[in-house]
């Protein structure tokens, strides 16, 4: 997955045919991995949390769960950003969770003239999706002692990376497909400038899947604190990342584009705060 060799036989004018080797990546040239603009759950679960209350009021699914006023401003400020690129070095793709709010922020990047030219639209991967919480949907911290004390211990003692709720998904459920992902990602999209606009968990994923990161490493990077809303994490293309070359951490959690703009910063869980 990180990288093929081709071989070509070359007959040298006067000499037995020799094999020549080449490396050609099966990355993409850069990988930008963006957390969706702040949504209404986010602002919802904040409300939730200072009025002491177990569930979120939400009316909608957690799919269909749009972008805040703020949310939208943000995503409008990275999509200025990526317009300011140098026309070749804009993204060429860009892979989006099929949830409306990274929908919308993938589409306004677009409209902002963020993509390179003739880039085709945004391709929905349901393998990007947010973490499903099951039966601690909606639920805040308190409503989850609350209602399943059982599952609060349970995760007390397997630990986030391990647990799932009945109905959900554990970490390690989410790693297994994005590992899936990044198949299709170094078959489809080698060498392109890529764009994936996930969800605070897949972005956290994609770094222990792309880092080769331990649960150890990878909760100490999330215990730093959380994605940023429209924060960016970006990997480029090292020929010397391993003996086929490789993706290598450029940056994350950069935000220089929304303070750029003047957009708010935000860091609010998704809405089913307790087991992010």
């Amino acid at each position: 997955m990180a990288g093929a060799f081709h071989r070509d036989n070359a007959e040298p004018q006067g000499g037995p045919a020799r094999l020549v080797s080449r490396m050609v990546s099966r990355w993409p040239s850069v990988l930008w991995i963006v957390r969706h603009g702040e949504s209404a759950g986010n602002v919802a679960r904040d409300e939730a949390r200072l009025a002491g209350l177990a569930r979120i009021a939400l009316e909608t699914r957690d799919q269909d769960v749009p972008l805040s006023p703020r949310g939208v401003e943000q995503a409008e400020a990275l999509g200025r950003w990526y317009a300011g690129l140098p026309r070749e070095e804009r993204p060429e793709a860009v892979l989006c969770s099929p949830y409306v709010r990274a929908v919308q922020t993938a589409e306004i990047i677009g409209r902002a003239g963020g993509l390179a030219p003739g880039a085709p639209a945004h391709c929905l991967d349901e393998r990007l999706r947010e973490r499903e919480f099951g039966i601690l949907d909606r639920l805040t911290t308190p409503g989850i002692l609350e209602l399943h004390p059982q599952q609060a211990e349970l995760r007390a003692h397997v630990g986030k990376f391990y647990h799932r709720p009945p109905g959900g998904e554990s970490w390690c459920d989410v790693i297994l497909r994005l590992r899936s992902a990044l198949d299709t990602l170094s078959l489809h999209y080698a060498g392109q400038r890529v764009i994936i606009v996930g969800h605070q968990v897949v972005v956290l994923c994609l770094r222990y899947l792309l880092e080769k990161l331990t649960e150890q490493e990878i909760l100490a990077i999330d215990a730093q604190g959380d994605v940023m809303n429209c924060g960016v994490t970006e990997y480029r293309f090292d020929p010397h990342a391993g003996p086929s070359g490789g993706l290598a951490l450029h940056r994350y959690n950069f935000t220089a584009p929304l303070v750029a703009a003047g957009a708010p910063l935000t860091a609010a869980a998704d809405a089913p705060v307790a087991p992010k």
